[in-house]
């Protein structure tokens, strides 16, 4: 405890390595303001108008490093299981706070007509969301990197899109897919993501 400190504590979290400090806070109490104060000749004293009296302000102090935060996040994240007798390593971020919310796919990247369909998905979810659009690899290859970045849903359009106006939509974290109109995937990534 610093000599000019009421109070410390710290939020500690605990890494795969051991418990570590996230953040500290101090209660410095009026120290600070009365060595400024002093130095300067000038009150920085606070008068209360309710109660009639002059004081002068304590300083709460709070200490975070944005490495560390950044570590816990990822650690948390981390997971690993097996998909179709495959390990699977992905970063399970909650949809709110994944880097990029939402990949699109075209299932084929030589037909015009899919590729515009997952153009204009792609377009219309950007105005809201960090979207990917991918069109490299067989559709799996494409799961499993935006599993590896944490991107929670991902969309394919298909040759039934442009017969039926419906898109899959898999799920990152159950590898499940869905049917669902376009005219609904809006609002369910809204649900899914932003939670209205």
């Amino acid at each position: 405890l610093a000599h000019y400190a009421r109070a410390c504590t710290d939020v500690t979290f605990r890494f795969p390595f051991g418990e570590q400090e996230l953040l500290g806070v101090a209660a410095r109490g009026n120290f600070d303001l009365t060595q400024h104060q002093e130095a300067s000749g000038k009150s920085l004293e606070y008068f209360d108008e309710a109660n009639k009296e002059k004081y002068l302000p304590h300083v709460i102090e709070p200490s975070c490093g944005v490495d560390r935060l950044f570590l816990a996040l990822l650690v948390s994240a981390y997971a690993e299981d097996e998909v179709g007798g495959e390990k699977r390593t992905f970063l399970r971020f909650s949809p709110a706070i994944a880097p990029i919310k939402v990949a699109v796919f075209p299932l084929v990247k030589n037909n015009e007509e899919v590729m515009a369909k997952a153009r204009e998905i792609f377009a219309k979810l950007q105005k809201r969301y960090n979207v990917a659009f991918d069109v490299a690899g067989a559709i799996g290859r494409r799961y499993r990197r935006m599993d590896e970045a944490g991107t929670p849903f991902c969309v394919t359009v298909d040759f039934d899109t442009l017969e039926d106006d419906s898109v899959t939509v898999r799920d990152r974290d159950t590898t499940e897919q869905v049917r669902m109109p376009i005219a609904d995937l809006y609002n369910h990534l809204g649900q899914a993501i932003d939670g209205f």
